[in-house]
């Protein structure tokens, strides 16, 4: 079975860093697109970054403050998250989907994410 676990959510000020980590098991990290998704209350879900053999995307309003990155050997991907303002409050997940199901190169903003996390709980504080 296909399993991810999300960790290092928390409490943090304005400003600060948080780095996010996807542990996934039951597959094989470079044989699937991850991607990192965020849903603040009463806001719907979207997709803030993801990494796949199609490279690498951001939302606009993350760009230049967080960043994806792949630790093969552990099967994890992270997301390092700097300069946290409070619109980034939400609750955290990551995602996984084969590569196989869509041609390769493919962008992995939009794949049909089937695999989720539970979620790890975000808050910046202002």
């Amino acid at each position: 079975d296909v399993q991810l676990v999300e960790s290092g959510g928390g409490l943090v000020q304005a400003g600060g860093s948080l780095r996010l980590s996807c542990a996934a098991s039951g597959v094989t990290r470079d044989d699937y697109a991850i991607g990192w998704f965020r849903q603040a209350p009463g806001k719907e879900r979207e997709v803030i970054s993801c990494i796949g053999n199609g490279g690498t995307y951001y939302l606009e309003s993350v760009k230049g403050r967080f960043t994806i990155s792949s630790d093969s050997a552990k099967n994890t991907v992270y997301l390092q998250m700097d300069s946290l303002k409070p619109e980034d409050t939400a609750v955290y997940y990551c995602a996984a989907e084969p590569e196989s199901s869509s041609p390769y190169g493919s962008s992995c903003r939009r794949r049909p994410y089937n695999y989720w996390g539970q979620g790890t709980q975000v808050t910046v504080s202002s």
